[in-house]
Order: C-alpha cells, then sequence, then structure tokens
C-alpha cells in the first residue's frame, strides 16, 4: 500500500519523501499526490485570504505555491507538447523538438494560457476547487497512459509502464472519494469534463506522435485541471 503511494509522490511532487519505483498497477495513488499539493497550495491560499490580500493576489500566490510543489512537472511538459505536437511536421521531428529543453513560442503561449485560465477560475472557486482541480486532474492523467502506447524507446513514461482498466478504474475511484465531501453534486459535471479533457489531448497525442511521452501525461493534467476549474467557476 505505500510503495504506490512513494512512487507516486515521488514522481509527481518534490515533497521530501523517499521514493519508490512506479509500477504499472500502482497508478492508482497519483490522485494522492495531487490531495498532497492541492491541500498545501489550498492551505497557501486561504492563509493569504486570512491576512486580508483579495482574491487575486491569494489566487496567484496558490498557483505559485502549485507550481513549486511539483517543479513545474506539469506545465513543462505542456510547453514541450505545444511546441512538439504544432512545431514539428512530422512524427520524428515532433519527438525531437519535445525532447529539447529549450521552450519555443508556442510552449510560452501554452503556459500562459494555462496560467491565466486556472487562476481566474481559482480567483471564483477558492481553495477547494484548487485541491478538487488537483486531484481529478491526477486521475485524468492515467487515460492516456492506459490508451496509448509508448512514443519512444526511453522516457519518463515507459518507466511508469501502461495501466490496466483495473488501475485506471481504481484512480477514479480514489479521486472522487477523495473530493466527494467538497465538490458533492458538482461531481456529476467534474467527472465528464475531466474526462473529455484527457481523451482530447490522448486523441491529439496519437494522431501526431502515435503514442504517449511524460510530456503528453503533463499536458493532459494541465488540460484537465483548466477543465476542472472552469466547471467549478461555471457552477458557482
Amino acid at each position: 500500500m505505500l510503495q504506490p503511494i512513494r512512487a507516486a509522490f515521488g514522481l509527481l511532487t518534490r515533497l521530501p519523501v523517499r521514493p519508490a519505483p512506479v509500477q504499472p498497477e500502482g497508478v492508482w495513488a497519483f490522485p494522492l499526490a495531487g490531495l498532497a499539493v492541492g491541500a498545501v497550495a489550498g492551505i497557501g491560499y486561504w492563509a493569504a485570504l486570512a491576512i486580508g490580500l483579495p482574491p487575486g493576489p491569494a489566487a496567484a500566490l496558490a498557483l505559485t505555491a502549485l507550481i513549486l510543489l511539483t517543479g513545474g512537472l506539469h506545465e513543462d511538459g505542456l510547453a514541450d507538447c505545444a511546441d512538439g505536437l504544432w512545431g514539428g511536421f512530422e512524427r520524428a521531428g515532433r519527438l525531437e523538438i519535445m525532447r529539447d529543453s529549450r521552450v519555443g513560442s508556442y510552449g510560452v503561449l501554452a503556459v500562459g494560457t494555462s496560467l491565466l485560465i486556472r487562476w481566474s477560475a481559482l480567483v471564483v472557486v477558492g481553495p477547494w476547487g484548487l485541491v478538487i482541480a488537483a486531484v481529478l486532474s491526477r486521475a485524468g492523467m492515467l487515460w492516456p497512459m492506459m490508451r496509448l502506447p509508448h512514443a519512444r524507446e526511453d522516457g519518463l513514461a515507459r518507466l511508469s509502464g501502461r495501466p490496466s482498466g483495473r488501475a485506471l478504474g481504481l484512480a477514479c475511484a480514489v479521486a472522487a472519494l477523495l473530493v466527494l465531501p467538497l465538490a458533492g453534486w458538482s461531481l456529476l459535471w467534474l467527472a465528464p469534463a475531466v474526462a473529455l479533457a484527457a481523451h482530447c489531448a490522448t486523441t491529439l497525442a496519437r494522431a501526431k506522435i502515435g503514442g504517449q511521452t511524460g510530456d503528453v501525461l503533463g499536458a493532459t493534467q494541465q488540460l484537465s485541471e483548466m477543465a476542472a476549474l472552469l466547471v467549478l467557476a461555471a457552477l458557482v
């Protein structure tokens, strides 16, 4: 039980835990990593509001904390995917661009748009929305992991393997149980929105590079988080 949790925290966060190898059937613990980083950033949001900061600066500080807690892992994946999938003209070229550590104009625009969407939604939904979106988006990452083959022979995603439908179902159940006390009936809207975002990312990756990479998983998390926050903002 503890090994999958340590593996998820070691892979997806910068929290001080003793890392463990990620096993395909252990990815059900990804939502728990989302809960940890979302809760810490959410507490920071609440504390900023408590000392008198308005929602705008408080949401900005919470987003900053979230990025620090993950090392910008998912934002980096979104930037690399935006550069590669739109900047390359064929599969090998796209994968090469995605591997390049430099960030191009597509990547800058993608991350900037993500930050703007998430910040504007967080101003409306508050700290609890941050926790909900962080948990659900980590479950969304598992859809391309399960549905797509690995696009290259090495890389972070290959270390995680390909989970089964059982692992995906368990991750979704864990995520639902974690957020149900906070989201209530909103979960009926949140789940389809996150699933649609993850499916769109999966479909695009299949069309452009024929599989998934760690960058694709990071981009899926970002799209899923944006989808969850937008739904929450619409329901307020």
